[in-house]
Parts: structure tokens; C-alpha cells; sequence
């Protein structure tokens, strides 16, 4: 688990293609902090230390993860985003990030503002159902407030610290990023997908009298709560 608070950025010494899968070689000063065996997020996904030193460390990639992040498209001098895991007794200071990646977005829009940045990221129909506006999202790990959603479209607003903490300064028109939406959304999602948009159950799951009690959670009563 993650918080989305981003500890580090480093840059891609190496991408080395094992067959189907890959290993990356990521240069950044937390290198001697890290220990074979942790878990450790780069640009919002969770991998493994496979080996580390003073000036940064290795990490194997399989091919699921390459499909459905931007890891396999990275570029030696490349900058990610990196974040260690949650120790129990720490502060939660953004949201919980797992670091299993939901989509890959593309930057639709920059906008400069007088204190930040304003970007909207164009995002797959797949995830748009679990994105809300005030809701939180991890956008290359980076725990975000969303600020505004138009169909597909999402807007975050990031402030000079985190344009100075993260890789989004070098956000353009057309940048791909990893995606990941609330946890918590997912649940709501598949519990409506579950029982149906009108609080009924979904052909297939039965209505025995043994099962739980109708709980009257509703697609309505969702919005009415603000989700």
C-alpha cells in the first residue's frame, strides 16, 4: 500500500527487455535506503526491489504490467515518480494507493494558472464510472483531488510543490500516464454492478432467504451521498 505522496523522483538508466517481461535500472538517491525484497511504487506501480546501491536500484517488470502501464514505453533519462510502501503508523497524508495500475490516460490540456497547473487527462470509458469530482485519484502515483469531470475528461489542479516533488512539470499535450481510481469506487462499482442500478439483484446471484438482507443502496442514494 501506498499514499500517493510522492517520497522521490529518479531517472531510467536501463530498460532490458527478458523475454516477454523487462528489468528496470532506476537512478535516484534513495538507493541506499532500499532493501531487496520491499515494495516500492514507480510511477504509480507497485514492483519488487530485485537490487539496490547508493545510486538507485533494479526492478523486474512482467508482461501484464507492461501492457497496461507506460513502463514499457520509457526512455533512458526519463524521469518517474517513486514512493516506498506505508509503514503501519504512518500518516496518510493523501489517499490509499495500492500501485495496481486501472488505465493509462493521455494529457488533453495544460493550462497555467498563477499558482500551478491546471491538466486534463483524456481517460478510457473503462474507469470513468469510478472517478467523482472531490474524489480522489493517483495519476502516475500521485494522489490527486479531482477538480472537475466532463464525460471522458478529468481535471486535476497541481500545486508548485508537487509540480517541484513529481515528474508532472513535464507534462505535455499527448504524455501518457498510469492511472489508478479510488479503491473504494471499485467496491461501489461492483456492488452496483452486482445487484443492478435500481438496488435489485443481477440475474444470476439468486434471492434466497439465507443470503443478506437488502441493504436499499441504490445508484440514487449514491448520488444523493455524493458519490
Amino acid at each position: 500500500m501506498f499514499t500517493g505522496l510522492i517520497e522521490a523522483t529518479g531517472r531510467l538508466r536501463a530498460l532490458v527487455r527478458t523475454g516477454d517481461g523487462a528489468r528496470l535500472s532506476i537512478e535516484t538517491g534513495i538507493g541506499r535506503e532500499l532493501t531487496i525484497g520491499e515494495s516500492i511504487s514507480v510511477n504509480g506501480v507497485c514492483l519488487t526491489v530485485t537490487s539496490s546501491d547508493e545510486d538507485g536500484f533494479e526492478a523486474d517488470v512482467v508482461a501484464e504490467t507492461l501492457r497496461a502501464s507506460t513502463l514499457g514505453t520509457l526512455s533512458c533519462g526519463d524521469r518517474v515518480n517513486l514512493e516506498r510502501a506505508l509503514r503501519l503508523g504512518d500518516r496518510l497524508g493523501g489517499h490509499i494507493v495500492t500501485g495496481h495500475v486501472d488505465a493509462v490516460a493521455t494529457v488533453a490540456e495544460r493550462r497555467e494558472r498563477s499558482r500551478g497547473v491546471e491538466v486534463v487527462f483524456d481517460l478510457p470509458t473503462s474507469v470513468t464510472a469510478e472517478v467523482v469530482a472531490k474524489g480522489s485519484i493517483a495519476v502516475d502515483g500521485t494522489s490527486l483531488t479531482v477538480a472537475a469531470v466532463d464525460g471522458r475528461r478529468v481535471m486535476v489542479a497541481f500545486i508548485p510543490e508537487t509540480l517541484a516533488a513529481t515528474r508532472a512539470a513535464e507534462y505535455r499535450r499527448g504524455t501518457r500516464v498510469n492511472i489508478e481510481t479510488d479503491v473504494l469506487a471499485k467496491h461501489m462499482r461492483k456492488l452496483l454492478d452486482e445487484r443492478g442500478a435500481d438496488g435489485s439483484r443481477s440475474e444470476g446471484h439468486g434471492s434466497s432467504s439465507d443470503e443478506a438482507p437488502e441493504t436499499g443502496l441504490t445508484l440514487e442514494r449514491l448520488r444523493e451521498l455524493g458519490f
